[in-house]
């Protein structure tokens, strides 16, 4: 399969194959008269890597994942200590989300009378909280 067609029916920029590849997430494509010629499994990786980088997967967590990967070779131990590192993250990102929300939701009932006083009540840092005492 050429590039050209490759990315079209990957849904990506010829770019971001030859990036792939140069990443050492693909196997470099056979040339014939000049040209990439990607053997009929590329798609199928091409497309894994995708969905994993839109989930939030770093391309070096994909290769870790992709290295030694063959037909033979079961997915499901390699996915299981990926995801498992993931979740952990994942979670960290929901927490943080979270406090954002906060954050936000009382920035949208905000009516203080200062930048100062704003972050006071944000309590954005524990030192604040000493300095505003003494100076009270």
């Amino acid at each position: 399969m050429k590039i050209g067609q490759l990315a079209r029916t990957a849904g990506l920029n010829a770019s971001a194959i030859r990036y792939y590849e140069k990443r050492g997430l693909l196997a470099p494509p056979q040339r014939l008269g000049g040209q990439r010629r990607f053997a009929s499994d590329a798609l199928s990786r091409v497309l894994l890597i995708r969905f994993a980088t839109d989930m939030g997967f770093t391309l070096t967590e994909i290769r870790l994942f992709l290295n030694g990967l063959r037909d033979n070779i079961p997915v499901g131990p390699r996915w299981k200590k990926l995801a498992a590192r993931k979740l952990v993250e994942v979670e960290q990102n929901i927490a943080r989300s979270l406090k954002l929300k906060s954050l936000l939701q009382g920035l949208l009932r905000c009516h203080c009378t200062s930048l100062e006083f704003c972050v006071s009540r944000l309590s954005l840092s524990p030192h604040l909280r000493v300095l505003s005492r003494r100076c009270k």
